[in-house]
């Protein structure tokens, strides 16, 4: 389940979000609520958001994503309560928000940049433009998914072959693949390093994998999706 923000920044032009202020906010709005203790829960949030983006009217937006319908519920009833809200240092009117749910396609493209560790011991990112290990990406994306599947529903899942049939990166204008993403935290500043996608497609996805696929839709794919990475949208023919 999805839901859509539609903003007005009362500080002029915006230029960049710094992503954990992003997850502090949504944290901040489920203060009072079963949820308020998400942040400090040692286990996936199940949930995870888009970078931000002009919509088709003009507007300023943000998409929530989550496999938990009640979560999704509980932000809409928080924040359209609201008339003005707080993200790091900006301040935005709420225009517009709206609960949604997509209709599962085959094909999906990237909201934000998927994060994966080549080595989580060392701090290491998996970089596509330095690795170049298409086999290793896939591999970690669909043990990742699977792991986060089995948590959120408490049963086994065994899922045969890759997660994707058919992958086109997002080539960056400097002609890399790989996608520097500055986070502050507390004043300290850290840099995640991600990869953006213009494909990720299953040529078929058959009954018994359509829950797999919905849940990876809304919870994301890869690494630190609570931070704003991994969000997918799926591709209308």
């Amino acid at each position: 389940m999805r839901l859509k923000l539609s903003l007005l920044s009362k500080n002029g032009r915006v230029k960049q979000v710094n992503k954990h202020a992003v997850q502090g906010f949504i944290y901040n709005m489920l203060k009072g609520s079963p949820y308020e203790k998400r942040h400090d829960e040692p286990k996936f949030k199940f949930f995870t958001f888009s970078d931000f983006f002009v919509d088709s009217k003009g507007r300023l937006s943000l998409l929530i994503s989550s496999p938990d319908k009640e979560f999704i519920n509980t932000l809409h009833e928080s924040i359209r309560a609201r008339d003005w809200i707080h993200i790091g240092q900006y301040e935005f009117e709420v225009l517009d928000v709206k609960k949604f749910s997509l209709k599962l396609r085959n094909r999906f493209q990237t909201g934000s940049p998927i994060v994966l560790y080549k080595d989580k011991d060392r701090g290491e990112y998996f970089k596509l433009h330095y690795h170049r290990d298409l086999g290793f990406f896939l591999w970690r994306l669909k043990e990742n998914a699977i792991k986060k599947y089995e948590a959120f529903y408490g049963e086994p899942f065994v899922f045969e072959g890759p997660i994707f049939d058919r992958l086109i990166p997002k080539v960056r204008r400097n002609g890399k693949l790989d996608v520097y993403v500055k986070v502050v935290k507390n004043g300290t500043s850290f840099v995640v390093i991600g990869s953006n996608w213009e494909l990720l497609e299953k040529e078929r996805i058959k009954a018994e994998e359509r829950k797999f696929y919905r849940f990876i839709m809304d919870a994301g794919l890869g690494e630190k999706n609570s931070l704003g990475f991994g969000f997918i949208n799926p591709i209308r023919r």
